[in-house]
């Protein structure tokens, strides 16, 4: 776990950088097109919140809160005219970019090293496959008129 929380800091310490790199890389992505119609600076500042507090969105959040946030998410690029495809391919995009950068800087040499970085990689996992479904919930909530509102209950 010791090196699980060193890689996460890492990204979080790297956070406005990340979420430049993902600006170019959606972008240049045709299955992204229907981002521009969301401003820029609010998909860099939720995409720098996401990298730069990754710590507790991993180990301090729960699914409720992964689930409020990202059915508001969704709502908004419904709103926004952004498919759900779109938002489904942006996440998927936020990860990969997320993992490229581990894959360059992490400079992982020994094999405990490698089982921290396999423990991150399922605890990004297990959070970027909660956000997908609740982001796409939101969307598909808000497109058929629905309130967009959590339904997980937390003890």
């Amino acid at each position: 776990m010791l090196l699980a929380y060193r890689l996460v800091k890492l990204i979080e310490s790297h956070s406005d950088g990340l979420a430049r790199s993902l600006h170019k890389r959606y972008s240049e992505c045709g299955k992204c097109s229907a981002y521009s119609n969301v401003p820029e600076n609010e998909l860099i500042e939720k995409v720098y919140e996401v990298y730069r507090h990754l710590g507790e969105w991993l180990l301090g959040r729960t699914e409720a809160d992964v689930e409020r946030r990202y059915l508001e998410i969704g709502a908004q690029r419904a709103a926004q005219g952004v498919p759900v495809s779109q938002v489904v391919w942006m996440i998927c995009l936020v990860r990969e970019n997320l993992w490229e950068y581990l894959q360059k800087h992490a400079e992982l040499e020994r094999p405990a090293e490698i089982f921290g970085e396999i423990e991150l990689l399922e605890m990004l996992d297990k959070f970027f496959h909660l956000a997908i479904y609740y982001a796409a919930l939101g969307h598909e909530r808000a497109t058929a008129g629905y309130p967009v509102k959590s339904e997980t209950v937390t003890v």
